[in-house]
This record gives C-alpha cells, structure tokens and sequence, in this order.
C-alpha cells in the first residue's frame, strides 16, 4: 500500500511571526494523522527558519525550485547541495506557475529533476495540462510529452525515487473545478504510462492531485485509486485546513 502524502506549498507567502504560528499548529496536531506523510515548501528564505521549528518532528520540507547546475555564475539562483544544507527532503519540479510564468521547457524540468535526484533530494514532478490544451482534447499528449522528457533523460528507475503531482492548470484559480473523476482518469493514465516501462515502479509511485485542493473536496478526492494525497496551495497557509486535508487522506489508509 503506498503512504498518501499532503505537501503544501507556501508560494510567495508567509512571514517568520506567521511561519512560526502556522508550523506551531501544524507540528502539535501532526502525530494525530499517523499514516500521512506531511512536507511543506516555504519560499527558500525561510528554510533556516523551518529548518529549526521542524527539527524532530515528522513534517518534511523542501524547496520550490532548483537549479539544474549544483555550483557557478547563477546569479539568485540556489543549487541542489545548498538546499540539503537546509534539511531539505523534497523540491518541487515542474510546477505549473513555472511552466507557464517562467517558460520552464520540459527539457530544462528533466535536467533539475536528475539534478536534484543526484544530491539526495526526493523530486515532485508537476505536470498538468492548460484549459486550451484540454478543451483541445490535448490532456494525454500533453501529459505523456512531460513525462517521457523525464523518462527519457533519468529513466524510469528514477520514479523509484520521485513523486508525481498532477495539477489540471485549467482548475487553479480559475473557478473550474476536476471531479474527482476527472483527476482519477488522469492519474490512472499516468499510472499507465510508467507500468509501460515498468509495472513494478508504476505500482509503488506515489501520485498527488494538485488542482485547488481544499477540506470540502479532499475527501471525495482521495477516495480515488489512484489518487494518493494532495500537493495543497492556498489552503496549505490555514494550519486548520492543512490539518483537515491531511485527515481526509488519513482516513483511507
């Protein structure tokens, strides 16, 4: 049985005085969810300081974004080696704002997720089709171009030692909303396409459901085969919501 996941991911929010309080919570009520793994992604400034209030608890962090060089003449970006140094367990890859705001190719995604992979550093690999490419029924390709760019570079081994996020672009922040049926028929199609290379990796792959995940539709979510927890935005900044979230995956498992 793979062990759901609840990652949240801060963006460009938070201070330390709210960072301290939303840890505090989250750290005190964590040990009430025991068979989720929780992690969450601060902006990289705050790492030091996550670091330090996570220390011996089970919540995991990590980094939303790396480079894909471990040194050089990089001016304001952070290298993979630098983030261990933080206690860093996980970096996202991929994710759908820096496909789409920072014009990240697939090219370049599969270059910072073997760089990460080569420091230590557990991968989550974002993919996710627009509303365009969906209505243009493009979602299969789309999905089946990202990850083979990985595939392609990595090999399929590499999702030994990774993670999967599906985020339908076409639901975050739009008002649109997947059906967990939707999300489903994805994550199944994902599943699918890694058992093509091999079925023993596709089986143990943890993949999490990234489009606007909240308390009111969590549940119903993660009672999907093959959805096995969330890659949680906005709500991830409510300490309560994050918690409930996290409950809802607990309850299956």
């Amino acid at each position: 049985m793979r062990q759901p996941m609840v990652a949240g991911n801060w963006k460009m929010h938070g201070s330390r005085e709210s960072i301290t309080k939303l840890l505090g919570t989250i750290k005190a009520n964590c040990d009430t969810i025991p068979a989720v793994d929780l992690v969450v992604f601060p902006p990289v400034i705050f790492l030091q300081q996550v670091q330090q209030l996570l220390a011996g608890s089970k919540i995991q962090w990590g980094a939303q974004n790396v480079h894909e060089q471990p040194s050089g003449a990089y001016t304001g970006e952070i290298a993979a080696g630098m983030l261990i140094e933080f206690g860093c367990s996980h970096v996202l890859i991929g994710h759908s704002e820096r496909r789409t705001l920072f014009n990240e190719s697939d090219e370049l995604l599969a270059k910072k997720f073997m760089a990460a992979q080569q420091q230590g550093l557990t991968p989550i690999l974002c993919v996710g089709e627009t509303l365009i490419q969906r209505e243009q029924a493009q979602t299969e390709a789309v999905i089946i171009e990202q990850l083979n760019k990985v595939i392609d570079l990595a090999g399929v081994e590499a999702f030994n030692h990774a993670i999967i996020a599906y985020e339908p672009v076409w639901a975050i922040g739009t008002g649109k909303t997947a059906t967990p049926e939707q999300a489903q028929q994805v994550h199944a199609l994902i599943r699918e396409q890694i058992a093509l290379k091999s079925e023993n990796v596709a089986g143990k792959l943890r993949i999490l459901y990234g489009g606007s995940v909240k308390p009111d539709n969590a549940a119903t979510l993660f009672k999907m085969p093959d959805i096995d927890g969330g890659l949680v935005g906005g709500a991830s900044l409510d300490a309560q919501a994050f918690l409930d979230i996290a409950q809802c995956s607990n309850s299956y498992y």
